[in-house]
């Protein structure tokens, strides 16, 4: 009798133990946010060679660092949900497929909450600094560059990057050629720059950092009621639909950041992306 008793305190103390060091390897494991971003729509977010205060690892891409308003944005919820932050580059149209395997747990990627994408994924809070707003970019060698209009874009050109608004907000321009969408906003500026597209759309705050980039290129900007008609509220973190828990920690982190804190970090992406060019 006396070996059942000794035995079953053995087995208690053992599964004690156990449950111990596993709640001991839970706390000590670091925690991460894996987060995924295309590296290519500044100043939302971009990749460079040399790292800085403010760049983070690209996980997949040795050697290349992330920087931009999105990542500054993703640190500051990691920080908040105390977790390492854990960047990998990814196309554009890869970003929900890889959100939906597993491969990533949040888009942070200058991504809009429209309709479609709402029937795959979660969006969290908007986070950018002001309201979207989307312009024309033009080749100032165009008739176009004086346009101040939709109306005014009858016959013109348009790319954009495909599965994105940039490129489906062209049936909004009354009379204008869709061409073909392009994989990238790096091919899209190139189509218009090179003169094989006359214009394409863009978010009014990334077109004034591609207006400096590229010296034959202008913004249009329209007056309202005649420009775009914008169906999302901005831009936002993009999350699994049964992911709620993170959700909700990503949204108590943005909530905390301050309008002004928003404008000042988005202030100091723009100075250091054109220190860079």
């Amino acid at each position: 009798m006396k070996k059942y008793v000794v035995l079953a305190l053995f087995c208690c103390f053992i599964g004690g133990f156990i449950i111990f060091s596993r709640t001991e390897q839970e706390i000590s494991a670091p925690k991460i946010l894996r987060i995924g971003v295309e590296c290519d729509y500044a100043p939302n977010n971009w990749e460079e060679n040399n790292p800085s205060d403010y760049s983070v690892p690209l996980s997949n891409h040795q050697g290349y660092y992330a920087d931009g308003y999105d990542i500054q944005i993703a640190k500051i919820v990691a920080d908040n949900m105390k977790c390492t932050l854990e960047v990998k580059k990814l196309a554009w149209d890869h970003l929900i497929p890889a959100l939906l395997r597993g491969e990533i747990d949040a888009i942070f990627s200058g991504m809009l909450d429209n309709k479609e994408r709402r029937r795959m994924i979660n969006f969290s809070d908007t986070y950018e600094v002001s309201e979207t707003e989307y312009a024309v970019i033009v080749n100032t060698s165009t008739k176009y560059v004086m346009a101040s209009k939709l109306t005014d874009f009858k016959g013109a050109k348009f790319t954009g990057q495909k599965s994105t608004n940039l490129y489906s907000a062209i049936s909004q321009v009354p009379g204008a050629i869709a061409l073909p969408a392009v994989d990238t906003v790096t091919e899209m500026l190139e189509a218009v720059t090179s003169g094989r597209a006359d214009a394409s759309v863009i978010n009014l705050d990334t077109g004034r950092s591609y207006e400096v980039v590229h010296k034959n290129l202008k913004v249009i900007r329209f007056p309202k009621g005649r420009g775009f008609n914008v169906g999302f509220s901005g831009i936002c973190a993009g999350v699994r639909k049964n992911d709620k828990e993170l959700l909700s920690k990503i949204n108590d982190a943005i909530e905390g950041i301050k309008k002004s804190e928003r404008r000042s970090i988005m202030e100091k992406v723009v100075a250091r992306l054109w220190k860079n060019l």
